[in-house]
């Protein structure tokens, strides 16, 4: 009996979709177990915005960078990061797998997986480019 690729790719897809929903909500609990032991405390207005723009970066790159989503700020990102480090990359959680994977793409059907230092630098790279695009976005 074979599969339908086509299908075999949907249910991927979806359960991506799945894993990813998962840790986001994972997430949220967490960063309500953590707030609710903290008082209220006010914050001035530009400490809101960054920490808004902390947030909405986070999420870009936890999630939209991986889904492969097409918000042209996504796109801006994954363009600088290609520009920055001169190749194409693939990100990607596997299933049952909490950490990202950041694949270094070298040719037509080439991919060579980073690992160690240069995945630190290609991390902390991206972040910093998620930063100043968000920043650069928000009203």
């Amino acid at each position: 009996m074979s599969a339908n690729p086509a299908l075999v790719r949907n249910m991927l897809r979806t359960y991506g979709r799945q894993a990813t929903t998962a840790r986001r909500l994972a997430r949220y609990k967490r960063t309500l177990r953590a707030a609710g032991a903290e008082d209220q405390v006010a914050i001035s207005r530009e400490a809101r915005r960054r920490e808004l723009v902390h947030k909405v970066a986070a999420e870009i790159v936890e999630s939209l960078i991986v889904t492969g989503s097409e918000n042209p700020v996504v796109e801006d990102i994954k363009r600088e990061l290609e520009r920055t480090f001169k190749t194409a990359f693939i990100f990607a959680y596997p299933p049952e797998d909490q950490d990202l994977q950041i694949f270094k793409v070298l040719g037509e059907n080439n991919a060579v997986e980073a690992t160690g230092n240069e995945r630190v630098r290609i991390l902390e790279a991206l972040w910093h480019i998620a930063l100043e695009k968000v920043d650069e976005t928000m009203i």
